[in-house]
């Protein structure tokens, strides 16, 4: 028998560029989210944490108490907040602890995401033959899907507009000024159909969350969010992937397609019944891929859907309420808690001017990291 696991406490740490260091931003978000579920430091029994740029984030106990708790440190890239869920939920569901804490945190400099694929474990030559992450590859993939899918450019600008129109209403975003689409289109080309403004950019900031029993969670707050699954999957051999294996390049299905099909199969529930999304918009068209990837909709429907407002705020399935990476720009270990911060939030009905109208049930959050490792994330009340 294993225990049901809730949300009892969420906190950030705004994203942007700061003069502080990734484990001061680490513990403002530690506090918020122990503020928010009414605990002490000393009442979390366990912690998991992630960061790109810090080897050990462990030591923001140092920082936080010296309690003595287990901290398991990971890392899987831009899914790497998954992962430390993941393990939290894992770990109460199981019985080992009632309460436990996740925590993400990062300080990327300017261009980080282009300079160096060592950094993520690919090989030097993989950027020095331009095809190196963010700029390169995404945009070939991008260039791929919207040909085969009869995707228009401007579509990609509407996703990138909708992100920073939202990120105008989140307090904690870091681009907090509305794009037109126009503007979008006209900025630099990187890799087409893919310019500047419709990336995110590297930067810094910290999220927290905090899990316990779901037998407990009453004590903690008058509306627990209950994590219904949590799942990661990584590429399979031939897949069009980051990094991707030898094998010839096959119609295989990316890690996403996985991920979200095995969360929502554990949770219960189907696309179809989730009123709030994040996905992981790395750039404009990553979020238009993964709208399908993750079952929301067919491949080449989201050109309608988009011009349609369906994911707007007030749309059939809001995507991004907060921004996405577009807004927020990207501390890699933090991202896919700053999607759960936004889920909680939208599920509690307080998230303020961002507001996603008839009081959602069911969230679900996807994150995609290279070289090939997707994690999805179904919350519910």
């Amino acid at each position: 028998m294993t225990n049901d696991v809730a949300i009892i406490g969420v906190g950030m740490h705004p994203f942007g560029r700061f003069d502080k260091t990734a484990m001061q931003m680490g513990t403002h978000a530690i506090r918020a989210a122990l503020a928010d579920a009414g605990l002490e430091w000393k009442d979390i029994q366990f912690a998991v944490g992630g960061s790109w740029e810090i080897a050990n984030p462990d030591a923001i106990v140092g920082m936080m108490g010296l309690t003595g708790i287990p901290f398991t440190n990971v890392f899987n890239a831009c899914a790497t907040a998954a992962s430390a869920t993941e393990a939290v939920a894992d770990a109460i569901a199981l019985g080992k602890y009632d309460i436990g804490i996740a925590i993400g945190l990062d300080k990327h400099p300017r261009g980080a995401f282009t300079v160096d694929p060592t950094l993520v474990g690919m090989p030097k030559w993989y950027g020095e033959n331009g095809q190196y992450l963010t700029t390169q590859f995404f945009g070939m993939k991008a260039n791929r899907y919207i040909h085969e899918h009869g995707i228009s450019p401007q579509t990609l600008a509407k996703v990138a507009a909708k992100n920073y129109r939202n990120g105008v209403l989140n307090p904690n975003a870091f681009r907090r000024k509305p794009i037109d689409e126009q503007a979008i289109l006209d900025s630099p080309m990187l890799n087409y159909p893919l310019t500047h403004m419709m990336f995110c950019a590297p930067d810094e900031g910290a999220a927290a969350v905090i899990m316990c029993r779901a037998d407990l969670a009453h004590k903690f707050t008058a509306k627990p969010v209950f994590v219904k699954a949590v799942e990661v999957r990584t590429r399979t051999y031939g897949a069009y992937e980051v990094n991707t294996t030898y094998a010839p390049v096959q119609e295989v299905a990316a890690p996403s397609v996985f991920a979200a099909r095995a969360a929502f199969e554990k949770a219960g529930i189907g696309p179809e019944d989730v009123g709030i999304i994040q996905l992981q918009d790395t750039d404009a068209g990553a979020e238009v891929i993964h709208m399908a990837e993750a079952g929301f909709c067919a491949d080449g429907d989201q050109e309608k859907l988009i011009a349609d407002g369906a994911t707007e705020i007030g749309g059939s399935m809001p995507v991004n309420t907060d921004g996405g990476l577009i807004a927020n720009g990207e501390p890699i270990g933090a991202s896919g808690l700053r999607q759960l911060h936004e889920l909680v939030h939208q599920l509690r009905g307080t998230a303020g001017d961002r507001q996603v109208p008839g009081n959602p049930t069911a969230g679900f959050a996807l994150l995609y990291g290279a070289p090939g490792t997707a994690g999805a994330t179904v919350v519910s009340l």
